[in-house]
């Protein structure tokens, strides 16, 4: 990657995140910290506002919009093959989200890369075991949850086929055993639960933050789960 690339890279990274520490600039892109400072002064140099808060890492300053940048033929196919899996393993509020997201990509590509995507959207496809359904759509409204820490009210079907209310600070969801789970403080039991969402019939935004100041880490309540796959 020459230099002129990385740059781009490095500002594109940290526009996609709130903060970015130099460490995680220098593996990303295989360079020295040493390295990463120089690059950042020469961003600087180039007017771009990119500034640091100690202990957290760098950031632009708000209202700097970079804009839309050309996709490589390559990244634009894998994008069109993610979408194969979306639909294979993402709900409809997600599929809808994704949709929508990919149909802007496809707005700035080049005629002759829409003509090869469009050829490979023929080409690809996936075949679902016929029992592999999702027909919720909770997964949106969940991410929501768990990104701006706010307790949801669910009503849940159990394995008994019982049905209670409860209500939760969701944690994460987790992918495992062919099925997407929520994991979520539950006020009623006062403990970690493992919801699996196709078993959530209804579910409601309380607009009430989180009660519990600290949760465990989903990397581990992940080390508590009944299988590892």
């Amino acid at each position: 990657m020459n230099r002129i690339d990385r740059l781009l890279g490095i500002l594109i990274l940290i526009q996609s995140k709130k903060f970015v520490p130099a460490e995680k600039i220098a593996d990303k892109f295989h360079i020295s910290i040493r390295t990463v400072y120089r690059d950042i002064k020469a961003l600087v140099e180039l007017g771009i506002p990119v500034s640091f808060e100690a202990p957290k890492g760098y950031f632009v300053v708000q209202g700097y919009f970079l804009p839309p940048v050309s996709l490589t033929t390559e990244e634009a196919n894998a994008l069109l093959l993610s979408e194969s899996l979306v639909y294979g393993f993402a709900d409809k509020s997600i599929q809808a989200h994704y949709s929508s997201a990919l149909n802007k990509v496809r707005s700035i590509l080049r005629s002759s890369q829409k003509e090869k995507l469009e050829l490979l959207d023929e080409s690809i496809k996936m075949q679902m075991h016929p029992n592999h359904t999702l027909n919720f759509e909770y997964l949106s409204a969940l991410q929501n949850a768990i990104a701006s820490k706010m307790i949801i009210e669910i009503e849940y079907k159990n394995l008994k086929e019982e049905k209670s209310k409860r209500q939760l600070e969701p944690i994460g969801l987790i992918f495992y055993a062919f099925n997407w789970h929520l994991i979520a403080w539950c006020h009623a039991r006062n403990d970690y639960r493992d919801f699996k969402v196709s078993r959530i019939s209804r579910l409601s935004q309380t607009g009430i933050p989180f009660k519990k100041s600290t949760h465990i880490a989903i990397n581990e309540y992940m080390k508590q789960l009944p299988v590892n796959w």
